[in-house]
């Protein structure tokens, strides 16, 4: 964890602009950071499907030249999808949680001034996750290419029963794996579908990547835990309509023989937490995880 004292100065508000009620919350949480001092621009998008007019409309990469803070509103699907863009561009976000769990959106929405007030004028701590890069290769061409904050999914059509798979790590081979498929993924992904696939959960300062097999044939095949040093291969052996999903984008009808390479990317996403924020109360308050009385 990273204690940081910088004040910010222009914000960037994304939000989650579907869900009921949006427009009147991200106006307010715009005014309440105007009123701190702050300038204020919205996401393209956000503004264009929430109607929310009197501050200036930016594009993702106009946000990473622009501001030097971004606010999420929404769950974590809200903040996977802004991260990946913003990640590039080193700009560091809070998480306003409006959805159901929220382990990477963590701040109540219920206490959003408590905590963005400090935050703004530089009492906060930060935190960098890594991400996945992955890319698909046919033919010995790069034809897709994405970043993933969570996971890439390599798995089965939705009428094929399963799909084969060979797993090669640094150029080593590991397994051919029968399943419904097979999940890559972060520290950060490991509390999200690894974690409901029966895998074991990292934590975010752990240099690691997961390895989680879906419904595997075979019940010897586990989750391996690897260095985020590696390259991992996944190749199409068998299965009908297999599909790569790198966190939510698709990637449908690969064909046998095509791969799916996952290493550690080069960047990283930034959080900022309140003072005294931390991890393992995270997951107490996520999974239930009830203490004692201390």
């Amino acid at each position: 964890m990273i204690r940081m004292a910088t004040r910010f100065h222009h914000a960037a508000v994304v939000g989650k602009y579907q869900a009921r009620g949006i427009r009147t919350l991200l106006d307010d949480i715009a005014q309440f950071l105007v009123g701190l001092g702050l300038e204020v621009s919205l996401e393209a998008s956000t503004a264009q499907n929430t109607g929310i007019t009197g501050y200036d409309a930016l594009t993702p990469a106009e946000m990473g030249r622009h501001c030097d803070l971004a606010v999420v509103v929404g769950g974590d699907g809200t903040m996977l999808g802004i991260a990946r863009e913003l990640a590039r561009h080193d700009l560091p976000l809070v998480g306003i949680n409006q959805g159901r769990l929220g382990f990477i959106t963590d701040v109540p929405l219920e206490h959003y001034r408590e905590a963005l007030a400090p935050i703004v004028a530089g009492d906060y701590e930060e935190e960098q996750r890594a991400m996945l890069a992955g890319e698909v290769w046919r033919d010995g061409r790069r034809f897709f290419d994405a970043l993933s904050m969570n996971e890439v999914v390599v798995s089965r059509g939705a009428t094929a029963s399963m799909v084969e798979l060979r797993i090669d790590v640094g150029g080593e081979f590991v397994a051919n794996l029968r399943a419904d498929g097979l999940i890559i993924a972060s520290p950060t992904g490991s509390t999200a579908y690894a974690l409901s696939a029966g895998g074991p959960i990292l934590h975010p300062g752990i240099s690691g990547m997961l390895l989680v097999p879906i419904a595997s044939h075979t019940l010897s095949n586990r989750p391996i835990v690897l260095p985020d040093a590696a390259e991992i291969h996944v190749t199409i052996v068998a299965g009908r309509d297999a599909s790569a999903n790198f966190d939510m984008q698709s990637l449908a009808s690969l064909l046998h023989g095509d791969e799916v390479r996952v290493r550690r990317s080069a960047h990283r996403v930034r959080f900022l937490h309140p003072r005294g924020w931390s991890y393992y109360a995270t997951l107490r308050r996520k999974l239930r995880w009830y203490e004692g009385v201390v």
